[in-house]
């Protein structure tokens, strides 16, 4: 780190999601965010906001391959509902059950709104080093979609990522 470069803090918290299940629109070939607004548009989120029965608010997400239909793109939009649902669906768009996982979320510090793209830069880059291993976790990354919330400055830059509890018995060699 350069000398004039301040160090950068993200915060790491593992949340249990329950079974659920998402509203979601997929695009065609979309990978991420700017793909999929020019596959699908822009206004899928205000869509996705004005869904009275979401658990929380609205997520971009990159789907495992279990979860993506054949000639459908990998990221998505969608709001989380729950398990019981059985309301309408916005045209266009799709019911799909979520199982219960863990997700391990990342938030970084807040950020002038205009340095968005540097701020996801920053915590892609310490998704890409963290070893979950060090507190008793994996990546399950076929497990769930990892998501991300829509980036908003005063709060930092949030993503999420599925992991599940490391299985295996670590043998301790008496000496």
């Amino acid at each position: 780190m350069a000398a004039d470069e301040a160090a950068k803090t993200v915060f790491v918290q593992v949340v249990e999601r329950p079974a659920r299940k998402v509203i979601l629109k997929r695009g065609v070939k979309a990978t991420h965010y700017f793909e999929y607004c020019g596959e699908v548009g822009c206004d899928v989120w205000d869509v996705l906001s004005h869904i009275k029965e979401a658990m929380y608010e609205p997520i971009g997400m990159w789907l495992p391959k279990g979860m993506i239909k054949p000639g459908t793109s990998t990221y998505v939009q969608g709001v989380e509902v729950p398990a019981d649902y059985s309301g309408a669906l916005p045209d266009g768009f799709e019911l799909m059950d979520l199982p219960p996982c863990k997700m391990m979320v990342f938030q970084g510090e807040p950020y002038d709104d205009c340095r968005f793209q540097e701020a996801i830069g920053d915590v892609w880059e310490v998704m890409k080093r963290y070893n979950p291993e060090v507190y008793g976790f994996e990546w399950a990354d076929e497990d769930a979609p990892r998501f991300q919330l829509a980036p908003m400055g005063y709060r930092g830059y949030i993503e999420a990522r599925p992991v599940r509890p490391v299985t295996q018995i670590r043998h301790v060699s008496k000496g």
